[in-house]
């Protein structure tokens, strides 16, 4: 297996709120003006999905119920500590809620939280000793 990640899919519950977050709130090209069932937004080096959540867990084969914590974040990084408070700005702009404040973090870095509107959470970090383009 070659070591990348081609694709992260989201299971949504409003696709069209979530293609307006994403593309509109967040400003993330999206591949195809055809949003219906599916949709893509081309980022560096990965694709994200936003598919609808019954019909993801459908062609899972498993229920759509779930609570808690679903072990899954995103992470964003940026170049610059300044760009996280910037970053997390805009999604909260744009309607996402901020989970956790930016701060320093244990590793050296600086980070913070925030839920999509389908509470998907993204880490919006800056790491000097590790740059992922």
């Amino acid at each position: 297996m070659e070591p990348r990640i081609s694709i992260i899919t989201l299971g949504v519950n409003d696709l069209q709120r979530s293609v307006e977050f994403y593309r509109d709130g967040l400003g993330l090209p999206l591949f195809d003006e055809n949003t219906e069932s599916i949709a893509f937004f081309q980022t560096s080096g990965t694709w994200l999905a936003l598919y609808p959540r019954e019909a993801l867990a459908d062609d899972i084969g498993i229920a759509t119920k779930a609570s808690g914590f679903s072990g899954v974040t995103l992470a964003h990084n940026v170049r610059t500590r300044e760009e996280v408070d910037s970053l997390l700005d805009v999604a909260v702009s744009a309607g996402a809620t901020l989970v956790k404040s930016a701060q320093d973090t244990f590793w050296g870095g600086y980070s913070g939280y925030f839920a999509d509107p389908e509470g998907h959470l993204w880490e919006i970090a800056w790491n000097p000793h590790f740059w992922i383009e």
